[in-house]
């Protein structure tokens, strides 16, 4: 170990570092142009009408500020999986086993979302059962999965989980080509609609440019697919033990990928609105005609004539949502399999086939994907959820990286976050504010499936056995956990986003209370953090886990 007096490199990943800056960017762009474009912009629509436009901006610059601290992360621990690994290193087992848990969680419900676009493009096609009806909740049309949709999903979560059990990834394979296809039809869309009938007019149609008031903005930031859509921000930064040159690309990658995305569902959002033929809009946009669209974008171009691109949008709906899935599925596996080497999950995550699947965790994703579609039948209530559960597994991000300035500030950081001390905290403050945003209807759900998983850590923990491994709880170290888990779940409940009908902390005001308990939990976490010793202990047995983490054959 070196003095605090020396600059010190952490143990070498033994990666070879070979990706430059257009591996990197196109890593990040990839990932964060997936399936939400599909809907992204309708949802948006209904739910702060034309003023979506502000939402979309609101949505980057909050993902902007979150993919900074993941930048100097990802560059001091180049790991897989770093984002629900940095709060292990820096606070110790109890916050590695929560942290790991929100991480699954956020992964095994992609697969389920996936499903559930491919399905309502799908629907365009009038089947003699349909998979999906309409319904106004709160004033607001949602289209939700009917009987026949939910056997229909179950259908494709068994397609993807059967192609996983066979260890066919033809897709994970194929990324750059996938990267191109999944850019290039978005540009595509945009570029035709632009040029095919604009009504500058649908601006201003409905009930007006802001028919929800600040509050719609915002709520549309987290409901209606905004964060969802940039997720997957940080991959340019898990790249970074094989980046060339981190200190210079790392940054230029993650700023470049969300503007890029940015800059096209700023524009997607644009074209949708003015493409929109004026006699769909008429009312209010949360029950405007144009909801009734299955398939928004293909719906639109069919109504305009363009036959060709709707038949494009088409097959993208189900190449891009449903490799994203496969992939997903293949990512919760793993990450299930590391949570029982880790010592947080039961053994039996470990058991796999001759081919090496971890044959229990991706039943087991299956089985959860599939519960999914009973509480989130559409698309926006599960987008809802996927929101709250990776913003609080990206939230320990800015915590850890605030420990490590305090607790390890002569490490060799590859790119180092400017002003770290202000943009740290405000990049916690951020995410809880996504959290609130999303609202109580889908936040308690979320508190629901935590102490599940509490459940299943405190169970295996109990019942796991002598000889197996057992993780250093450090209790001390978070102490901050469970009074911040709660209380954003209080603030959430009181707040105007909560089931009040007179909330005690109202528009505004709930903003200034979730910023100032954030600063709280905050300077609360980086002052009871792991030690110095301990974090560099931690550090290195990771590095080692890295590199041992391979799945290997362990037949049941």
């Amino acid at each position: 170990m070196a003095t605090t007096t020396t600059t010190q490199a952490l143990p070498d990943s033994g990666l070879k570092r070979n990706v430059g800056f257009i591996g990197l960017i196109w890593a990040s762009t990839g990932s964060i142009i997936g399936s939400g474009w599909l809907f992204g912009s309708q949802e948006a629509l209904k739910t702060a009408g034309p003023a979506a436009i502000i939402s979309w901006l609101i949505g980057g610059v909050a993902v902007l500020v979150l993919a900074l601290v993941h930048a100097e992360l990802g560059g001091m621990f180049p790991i897989a999986g770093g984002t629900a690994r940095f709060p292990h290193i820096a606070f110790g087992g109890v916050a590695g086993a929560s942290f790991g848990w929100f991480s699954w969680l956020q992964s095994v419900t992609v697969a389920p979302i996936e499903v559930e676009a491919m399905i309502k493009y799908a629907q365009h096609w009038q089947f003699a059962h349909p998979w999906l009806h309409t319904v106004v909740v709160d004033g607001e049309t949602q289209q939700l999965l009917t009987g026949s949709g939910i056997m229909v999903a179950i259908l494709l979560m068994a397609v993807v989980t059967v192609v996983n059990l066979l260890s066919v990834r033809i897709l994970a394979n194929t990324n750059s080509a996938a990267t191109w296809w999944k850019v290039a039809i978005p540009l595509l869309v945009i570029i035709v609609l632009a040029f095919s009938g604009f009504h500058g007019s649908n601006f201003t149609a409905a009930d007006g440019f802001l028919p929800g008031g600040a509050k719609g903005i915002l709520a549309a930031v987290s409901t209606s697919g905004i964060i969802f859509a940039f997720l997957g921000f940080e991959q340019a930064d898990q790249l970074a033990g094989e980046a060339k040159n981190p200190k210079r690309d790392i940054p230029r990658a993650v700023i470049g990928s969300v503007v890029i995305g940015l800059v096209i569902y700023l524009l997607l959002q644009v074209v949708f609105l003015g493409a929109l033929q004026s006699g769909a809009i008429q009312g209010s946009w949360a029950t405007a005609d144009f909801t009734k669209y299955t398939g928004p974008f293909a719906d639109i171009a069919m109504a305009a004539g363009i036959t060709w691109l709707a038949v494009i949008i088409f097959i993208d709906a189900i190449i891009s949502p449903g490799g994203t899935g496969l992939i997903y599925v293949t990512a919760t596996t793993r990450i299930s399999y590391g949570l029982s080497r880790n010592g947080y999950f039961p053994k039996a995550f470990e058991w796999t086939t001759k081919a090496g699947v971890p044959w229990v965790g991706l039943v087991t994703a299956f089985v959860v994907g599939c519960a999914c579609f009973a509480p989130f039948p559409s698309w926006q209530g599960l987008v809802s959820l996927i929101t709250s559960a990776s913003v609080l597994m990206y939230a320990g991000a800015p915590l850890a990286l605030g420990a490590f300035r305090k607790r390890i500030p002569e490490i060799e950081r590859p790119y180092r976050m400017p002003a770290a001390a202000v943009f740290s905290p405000i990049a916690f403050i951020v995410a809880n504010l996504i959290i609130l945003w999303t609202g109580w209807d889908t936040d308690w759900k979320l508190g629901v499936a935590i102490l599940i998983g509490a459940v299943v850590i405190v169970l295996n923990n109990v019942f796991r056995g002598a000889s197996s491994v057992r993780p250093r709880w450090d209790w001390k170290a978070a102490q901050w956990l469970l009074p911040y888990l709660v209380g954003m779940g209080l603030i959430v409940f009181l707040s105007d986003f909560g089931p009040l009908t007179n909330p005690v902390f109202p528009l505004w005001v709930d903003i200034v209370v979730v910023a100032a308990f954030s600063l709280v939990i905050y300077y609360w976490a980086i002052n009871s953090a792991s030690t110095r010793e301990e974090i560099l202990r931690t550090a290195e047995d990771v590095r080692e886990v890295e590199e041992s983490n391979v799945v290997e054959p362990v037949h049941h």
